[in-house]
């Protein structure tokens, strides 16, 4: 038997391969485990976001996730906006979409500050907040404010912003 069951892991099969020279089949299921391991974060984390759990009590259990699981702060503050845009339903009136978004985000923004204190998941956050803003056209208008609400709340330095400042002007010009 190639792999007995005591030996069915992650490790031993990225072991096994490397050792083969076949580090592309290793990487594979590395990337595989992550998908999951991703996945099965995103569902707790909605179902959490759902009952309305204490914000320490989600940053408690993001913390030993990425801790267990090997995941870096870029990754987890992209499943997290997921996640927290998709908990509210959202009004169907334009004019209203950007006040109830401000709302929402202000309530979530100090879960997001916990998981945005490097430069890199700054930047992950503030182009994910792009992409949700530019694919929900009702809230175009709301990607600003968004934005100033995460610099006032979540303290980005202004480096991150400044580098965004063309991706937004580019982002504007598309309407």
């Amino acid at each position: 038997e190639l792999f007995p069951a005591n030996r069915q892991t992650v490790e031993h099969f990225s072991k096994y391969f490397t050792d083969a020279d076949l580090k592309e089949l290793s990487d594979f299921l590395r990337v595989q485990q992550s998908l999951g391991t991703r996945k099965e974060l995103q569902k707790e984390l909605q179902e959490r976001l759902s009952q309305e759990c204490p914000i320490k009590e989600i940053v408690v259990y993001l913390k030993e996730e990425m801790k267990r699981n090997d995941l870096q702060e870029p990754a987890v503050i992209g499943l997290l906006w997921t996640c927290v845009m998709n908990a509210v339903e959202w009004n169907k009136k334009e004019e209203l979409v950007a006040e109830q978004a401000l709302k929402h985000l202000k309530q979530y923004a100090p879960l997001l500050a916990v998981f945005s204190t490097q430069g890199h998941s700054e930047l992950v956050l503030l182009q994910k907040v792009q992409e949700y803003c530019y694919d929900n056209i009702h809230f175009m208008k709301a990607f600003q404010k968004i934005v100033v609400l995460f610099y006032k709340v979540c303290s980005f330095p202004l480096q991150s912003l400044g580098s965004q400042c063309e991706s937004q002007c580019n982002f504007l010009k598309g309407q």
